[in-house]
């Protein structure tokens, strides 16, 4: 899921004074955000209703807001349950990812996450140690076994929270959804994470604005703009969803090896990947891991590119990015 600090640019008009593909857009509320998709087609295929239905269905297997969910009623048992498709599909996707980030991302943080109030209740005050340490027991993905249709746990106070992965997972179902009507161009946006395919009928781009630093430390929307043709593009980040701790504060991301809230030089990930559940997966990893780690990790995943903004030990604010990046970023806002 991530925090959210893309946007969509001129997506919405072309100049020829006779289409032959015209642009729909459908806009909407689900999953505790908003989403967007545009698509060009001769004429309109897609439904709001008909979304809306696939996000209902998406959520009734993995939100952990609706106490009757599949992911509720794991969350709920002692060994566990029998899973659904769209399940089965983010959780062994999950699997993947905790293992080739060895922990920094993990679905079974979700009783940390309660803890620190980032969950659906809020809390009266922050845990402290001792409570932190009774929690940990209950945390590791490696406790977790999948075996056909079936997932169980090893303890029965282990619960997972698939919410930085689901959206992602989300837009990817749509984006399938759209194929599926035989369109061949669309953009599918859920709460900041993208998908796109295909060209304008003008044969252009389209475009995703990423906030960038400025010069006097703070971000510039829209500083850097980047073009796909195929592709999805997330963004995680600690700078908008937080809560103070003292007066520090505390990202929402939590380390799910020490339990508390990450504390290191990054401000926000943005990856480029083949698919939505990918990037959405990897931003918030590499959130959790560090600049090092991250690029040390992206050197064995050609399929990934990544664009990070990050505070320097003097406190300045500075960006980077993997070398596959720049070729997506155009040279000005304009062009």
């Amino acid at each position: 899921m991530g925090t959210i600090i893309l946007f969509i640019l001129s997506i919405f008009c072309f100049k020829n004074e006779k289409p032959v593909l015209k642009a729909f857009h459908l806009l909407g509320y689900a999953q505790g955000t908003t989403y967007h998709i545009t698509y060009y087609a001769r004429d309109s295929v897609i439904t709001i209703k008909q979304t809306d239905s696939i996000l209902k269905i998406l959520d009734n297997s993995l939100s952990i807001y609706k106490p009757n969910s599949l992911i509720s009623q794991f969350n709920n048992s002692d060994k566990g349950i029998t899973m659904d498709k769209h399940l089965k599909f983010v959780v062994k996707k999950s699997f993947r990812i905790f293992k080739e980030t060895q922990g920094g991302f993990d679905i079974t943080v979700n009783p940390l996450v309660n803890a620190w109030g980032f969950g659906p209740q809020k809390i009266s005050s922050f845990p402290d140690s001792a409570l932190i340490k009774s929690i940990l027991p209950c945390v590791g993905s490696q406790k977790l076994n999948m075996e056909g249709m079936s997932l169980k746990k090893d303890v029965s106070c282990l619960k997972i929270d698939v919410n930085g992965i689901a959206q992602g997972y989300s837009v990817d179902v749509l984006a399938k959804f759209l194929e599926s009507k035989k369109i061949k161009t669309y953009l599918v946006e859920i709460g900041g994470e993208i998908r796109i395919k295909g060209k304008k009928p003008n044969n252009e781009l389209m475009k995703i604005g990423i906030e960038s630093p400025n010069a006097k430390g703070g971000l510039d929307i829209s500083e850097k703009i980047i073009r796909i043709k195929k592709g999805a593009v997330t963004t995680s980040g600690n700078y908008r969803k937080f809560a103070l701790y003292g007066k520090t504060k505390i990202s929402h991301l939590i380390d799910p090896k020490t339990g508390y809230p990450v504390q290191n030089e990054m401000i926000s990930v943005t990856i480029i990947a083949k698919d939505a559940i990918t990037a959405d997966g990897y931003d918030n990893a590499l959130m959790n891991m560090g600049l090092d780690k991250s690029f040390s990790l992206l050197k064995s995943h050609k399929g990934l590119e990544a664009y990070f903004i990050y505070h320097k030990p003097d406190g300045s604010v500075a960006d980077t990015a993997t070398a596959g990046f720049y070729k997506y970023v155009s040279k000005t806002k304009n062009n």
